[in-house]
């Protein structure tokens, strides 16, 4: 465990100072990253300019729902940027000698760099979090805050398993490239409320496919209150989506033949 911290803290400082090479164009996008969260934040606006309630969903509800998605988003990207580079290296070669160095090879394919320009993308969130929470006039006490943030892990999970499970497909679709596109359709779902749909869909959405879980009901534990069995049911979908995609990164690097073959 201490060489595998070691190994981390090296991918960690080599990703800084990879990024401080260019130090223009890092700022840059923090800044760019913020801009885009303005605009949503004026489309927010708009949308509710006519209108107190969607779903019942207020504004200061939806911000908070919309905080939660950008900063699940802004720390999975950070901190797993590097799993949206399989495809290339299965293409590259670079692949056989990941699976030949003596560490894990989901490891190395989840930490080897990191991407800190969503820094601006996770300070956006938490201003509007803590806009939101003012707007929609709740007071959440410890209870709550501990249930949304445990969810926003689970929902991390989810997030981390799913994009692992796409990009692990590159294995044998070698040369589709836009497989990244598919982790932003579902960020892209689940950053409106459950609510919004049919019954029938908020169920499938909740217990079948758990699109709920990655902002909808952490975002609910601080505007409707803690709900403990649904943080119960998110901590097993993230244990049920990391045990899948551990045994679906498992199953690929068996299937493995490497670029030569």
């Amino acid at each position: 465990m201490r060489r595998y911290w070691q190994i981390y803290r090296t991918f960690f400082t080599s990703s800084v100072a990879r990024e401080l090479e260019f130090r223009a164009n890092f700022f840059a996008k923090i800044l760019q990253n913020a801009i885009w969260i303005f605009f949503f934040i004026l489309l927010l606006l708009v949308v509710y300019r006519n209108t107190d309630s969607i779903a019942g969903w207020s504004r200061g509800d939806s911000f908070i729902l919309a905080a939660s998605i950008f900063i699940m988003t802004a720390v999975g990207t950070a901190f797993f940027m590097s799993i949206m580079e399989i495809p290339q290296h299965v293409r590259q070669g670079t692949l056989d000698f990941i699976v030949t160095k003596p560490i894990d090879s989901q490891f190395w394919v989840s930490s080897r760099k990191f991407n800190f320009d969503k820094i601006g993308t996770l300070i956006a969130g938490i201003v509007m979090l803590i806009i939101g929470v003012i707007q929609a006039k709740v007071h959440p006490g410890f209870s709550e805050w501990s249930a949304f943030g445990v969810l926003l892990a689970s929902s991390l999970v989810i997030y981390y398993s799913v994009s692992l499970m796409l990009m692990t497909t590159g294995v044998w679709l070698v040369r589709v490239d836009n497989l990244w596109v598919l982790t932003e359709t579902m960020t892209e779902v689940a950053r409106y409320p459950i609510d919004i749909y049919g019954m029938g869909i908020k169920n499938l959405l909740t217990f079948v496919l758990p699109m709920a879980f990655i902002a909808t009901i952490p975002a609910s534990q601080l505007v409707r209150g803690a709900d403990w069995r649904m943080v119960g049911l998110g901590l097993v979908w993230a244990a049920v989506f990391f045990g899948l995609s551990r045994a679906f990164w498992k199953f690929a690097m068996r299937h493995y033949t490497s670029a030569s073959s």
